[in-house]
């Protein structure tokens, strides 16, 4: 099911998609990435972050002639290095920026890039599951003959030339990554979308071929549907560039000219050692699973994945992952969604990611109000004052 029918359903549920008037009798939609659990923050910065434009900005499609990517703002380019120099998730020195509408296009970008011109077969695209399940419809969607869907990179024995994604920490099960085909055909692209201190240790400096980013996990801004690839190979980052021309001619300065301006504020609080939104979100995320893992510890039917603790080098102390996902997992054999939805909690199944019906996706991104009935509503089901025992 796709964001627009997920909204019409929720509609005809009597429900909200932003969570923001959920009652005891609504529908609790925790099968989106929707982030507005930082909205609160951004409110308390008051005008810190806006931007101002007035009817004759940027009016033509250009922002930097000599820049590789024609159409990134310098200002963009700036802000996003500055970021990721006072996190210390990614190398950016001597790397190639690529700007675009989301992660999402910047990974047709890339599979465009790695691809062209083609040859006499698709090229094989996998990825070790469990895997984000859009994955596959972005790879399948426009049925090109540059590339194919495989499915599941552990199972992959095909010979020839692969490119596997690489998610890290991963989407839905928060685990960190690494490529696991490993042979000389092949190419990677790396999905760093959850590579942020909110939600895992920050151990090193991630320099991989190509990397992906997006403003909406990063900082919660996912309507502004901004992404970043930093690229290694001048000739990779060109193709990504000529696929964004042809398909969209750029993307919006608008957007480039807000997230300029978040990436710069956060960087400014992280250097003056202040008080920064990466600080507030990472408290934020870890006390929303300490609540989740003191509801799950009493049941023998649900589980959770466990984390090592290990040394974050931006905040200078051992942590532990607090994903933006919750991949649970029922002992039993049964449609866990299914159970979920009969406690109107909406989840997207594991099936949908190359795992099984006993596993579900669950945001942990959503606001107060909805991930506080949530709980209530798992809480019933671990005590077994639900459904649940009639199901299995």
């Amino acid at each position: 099911m796709g964001f627009q029918e997920v909204a019409s359903a929720l509609s005809k549920l009597n429900n909200t998609t932003n969570a923001t008037n959920v009652s005891q009798e609504s529908f609790i939609s925790l099968d989106q990435g929707d982030p507005t659990i930082f909205e609160s923050y951004w409110r308390e910065q008051g005008d810190r972050c806006t931007v101002v434009i007035s009817a004759t900005d940027f009016m033509s499609y250009f922002s930097d002639i000599s820049n590789t990517c024609w159409f990134l703002m310098p200002e963009l380019a700036e802000a996003i290095k500055r970021l990721h120099r006072a996190v210390g998730n990614a190398v950016t020195e001597d790397r190639y920026i690529v700007v675009g509408t989301g992660s999402t296009q910047l990974y047709m970008a890339a599979l465009y890039a790695l691809t062209s011109p083609g040859g006499p077969e698709p090229v094989s695209v996998v990825c070790a599951s469990p895997y984000y399940a859009s994955y596959e419809q972005e790879t399948s969607f426009v049925q090109s003959g540059l590339y194919k869907w495989e499915g599941d990179a552990y199972t992959f024995d095909k010979d020839g030339p692969y490119i596997e994604l690489v998610t890290s920490p991963n989407n839905p099960d928060g685990s960190k990554r690494e490529a696991v085909v490993n042979r000389a055909q092949g190419k990677t692209i790396h999905d760093y979308a959850y590579y942020w201190p909110q939600f895992t240790p920050i151990t090193y400096a991630a320099d991989q071929d190509i990397m992906l980013f997006t403003l909406s996990k990063s900082t919660g801004h996912a309507g502004s549907r901004l992404g970043w690839a930093i690229v290694k190979d001048k000739e990779v980052a060109k193709k990504m560039t000529k696929f964004m021309e042809i398909s969209s001619i750029g993307i919006s300065k608008e957007s480039q000219v807000r997230a300029a301006k978040i990436l710069g504020v956060i960087a400014d609080d992280c250097a003056a050692g202040s008080d920064n939104f990466f600080a507030y979100s990472q408290k934020v995320m870890a006390e929303r699973w300490e609540k989740l893992r003191e509801v799950v510890k009493g049941s023998e039917l649900f589980s959770l994945p466990k984390y090592p603790q290990e040394y974050c080098n931006f905040i200078g102390e051992l942590s532990e992952a607090s994903p933006a996902f919750a991949w649970l997992k029922i002992k039993e054999d049964v449609d866990l969604e299914g159970i979920l939805k009969g406690q109107k909690i909406l989840t997207k199944s594991g099936t949908v990611s190359g795992a099984d019906k006993r596993y579900v996706r669950i945001s942990m991104l959503h606001q107060e109000d909805a991930y506080k009935i949530f709980l209530e509503r798992l809480t019933l089901l671990v005590n077994g004052k639900s459904m649940v025992e009639n199901v299995v």
